[in-house]
This record gives C-alpha cells, sequence and structure tokens, in this order.
C-alpha cells in the first residue's frame, strides 16, 4: 500500500491499474522500481525528490532508523544481539540534521512515494529468529512515530504523522540482503505486505510468500564484456573500482551504469515487459556516478509510453492485475 492516505492511494492504484490491463498491443505497463537504501543525507532526500517530480516518478525510500535518534536514544538503542549503542552505519548528526529528515521524509509522503524500512542499525540478520526481526522492526517503528517529539519540535508535528508512522511503512528492504527463515513471519506480524531483499536472476515477478510479496534486485549484464551484477549502485561501484573512490574515471563509470540500465530497460520494455527494480543509496560513489547515471536513466524512460516509474506499493496491484502471482 503506498504511504499516503488510503483513499489517495486507491484513486492511484486504480488509474495506474486500469490501463495496465488494456494496452492496444495487449502488452502490460512497463513498470520501473528505484529505490534507496539508508535514506539519510539530506541534500540526497533533495535531489532524489526533485528527479522524481522533474519526471513523474514515486520512488521508494528504505529508511534506516537510526538516522532519526538524538544522541540519548542513540546511547540507548540496541539491535538484536548488539551491544547498547551500537549502529553500523551511524547515527544522525545533530537534532537540527533529524529535523531536516523528518520533514523530507513527510514532503516525500505526501508526494506519493513510499516510505519503508531498511530496519535500524543495518546488521546481518541471516541468524535472526523472528522475535529478533521484530523487536527492530519495533524499534523502527517508534523511532519514526515519535521523531518529531524527541527532537524538540513536537508542535509541528504534522496532522496524520502518528497513524502514517504506524500503519503506512509496508515494505522492508533487509541490510546486506541478509534475511533468515524467522524475517517472513515478522514481517506479516508487523503488517508488512512486500519484502524487497531478494535477488533475481534477471527481472522477475515477485512472489508471494505467507500474503508478502517477495521481491528481488535483479543481475543485470553490465560493461564490456556484459558481465552480471546486481542491478545496485554498491554492487557496481565494487565491480568498477573496487570498493574504493575513483574520481578519475567517474564518467567512464556513469556511461556503464546508464548503459547498462538501458538494456535491462529495453530487453523488458521490447518484450515480456517484467518490472524493473534497480536499488540505490544515500551515497554518492566514485564522484557520483551512479546518481547521474540513475538521473540520465530516470529522464530517458519515464516519459516513454506505456511505462510507469512507480513505488513498490503501487507496483503490486498493477502486477496483481496481470493474474495470479506465484507461490513461493
Amino acid at each position: 500500500m503506498p504511504m499516503f492516505l488510503f483513499a489517495s492511494c486507491l484513486s492511484l492504484a486504480l488509474s495506474l491499474a486500469l490501463p495496465a490491463v488494456a494496452q492496444a498491443d495487449g502488452k502490460p505497463k512497463q513498470l520501473v522500481m528505484i529505490s534507496f537504501d539508508g535514506a539519510h543525507d539530506n541534500a540526497l532526500w533533495t535531489r532524489s525528490r526533485e528527479i522524481a517530480s522533474r519526471n513523474g516518478a514515486h520512488f521508494t525510500y528504505f529508511l534506516s532508523c537510526t538516522f532519526l535518534m538524538n544522541k540519548a536514544q542513540a546511547k540507548a538503542y540496541q539491535g538484536p544481539k548488539q551491544r547498547v549503542g551500537k549502529s553500523n552505519v551511524g547515527f544522525a548528526k545533530s537534532e537540527d540534521d533529524v529535523r531536516t529528515r523528518i520533514a523530507n521524509i513527510w514532503g516525500a509522503h505526501l508526494e506519493g512515494h513510499d516510505i519503508s524500512s531498511h530496519a535500524c542499525g543495518h546488521f546481518d540478520g541471516k541468524g535472526w529468529s523472528a522475535a529478533d526481526w521484530k523487536q527492530e522492526f519495533m524499534n523502527a517503528r517508534l523511532a519514526l512515530r515519535d521523531a518529531w517529539k524527541n527532537v524538540g519540535v513536537a508542535d509541528k508535528e504534522p496532522q496524520g504523522w502518528e497513524d502514517f508512522a504506524t500503519h503506512d511503512v509496508k515494505g522492508f528492504r533487509a541490510p546486506y540482503l541478509s534475511t533468515s527463515d524467522g524475517l517472513v513471519p515478522a514481517e506479516k506480524e508487523m503488517g508488512f505486505e512486500y519484502d524487497a531483499s531478494l535477488v533475481t536472476k534477471g527481472p522477475a515477478l515477485p512472489q508471494v510468500v505467507d500474503g508478502i510479496y517477495r521481491f528481488g534486485l535483479p543481475l543485470i549484464p553490465e560493461g564490456p564484456e556484459h558481465r552480471l551484477v546486481i542491478g545496485m549502485d554498491y554492487n557496481l561501484y565494487v565491480r568498477h573500482s573496487k570498493g574504493a573512490e575513483d574520481k578519475a574515471n567517474a564518467k567512464t563509470y556513469e556511461d556503464r551504469t546508464f548503459d547498462a540500465f538501458e538494456a535491462a530497460f529495453s530487453k523488458q520494455y521490447d518484450g515480456e515487459r517484467i518490472p524493473l527494480q534497480l536499488g540505490f543509496h544515500f551515497v554518492e560513489m566514485n564522484d557520483g556516478a551512479y546518481w547521474r547515471a540513475l538521473d540520465r536513466f530516470v529522464s530517458d524512460v519515464c516519459h516513454k509510453q506505456d511505462v510507469a516509474c512507480v513505488s513498490y506499493s503501487e507496483a503490486i496491484p498493477l502486477i496483481a492485475s496481470r493474474g495470479k502471482p506465484q507461490q513461493g
């Protein structure tokens, strides 16, 4: 379900779903789902929202909740099987930093983007039980729900924020894309509708596991040798420069990334119209090469006929309209 009010959600979903089953050539719309892990750097909040606005796109933001915590909360936070006060991705720089971030979150929510969960401390959950996952999900829910109050601006909290934070966060992506058997039961108990933690051999329709739509980032061909790589900026960063900054070759990396995205898109757009998912982080690697490729890609494809650049929750009814989804 989209991260805004239910009535708006239903209206938008229907407006997108109707043409998806009735194209002139019998093909469904080509869906493109762009997502961001972490969702912390406020400059990149601004930039991503501008890219989306300019191109009629909706994105999905997988938020790490430690970036909503003030110093006192950071000292008290404890992830499953972790020491108190630990986070693999750090915490908010300041309370002003949090105030700007929650304003961005609310603005994005009102614009129709998904605000989803990336848990809190970016820990590897491969050994976690359902109770461990639920603990981390509750930490995230409470951090989001109480964010305005915790940084001293309760009087500025938008009407509807508590309901949004408690009920409208419907998706999750696991840090490191690392999951366990306890994940789906915890997601179901917490009211999630989709998970985006898998990796697939190529673009693929989601499986439905115990009522949860399970999406996967695809392996896509990239580079002169067309070797497969996960369609995510970090994996491209490791492929291109072994995970070390290489500004001198940033334009080459940007062009290679753009070409890979375009080829993956064209294969589906001209073919079976399987949704294309691409993932990013709120970090500009290799001098921003991957964000520039993202901007170029979104600016090119989201305006094409029979293309919808949508959030994951918007994609679900469009995918469901194709017929019975695959059961996991």
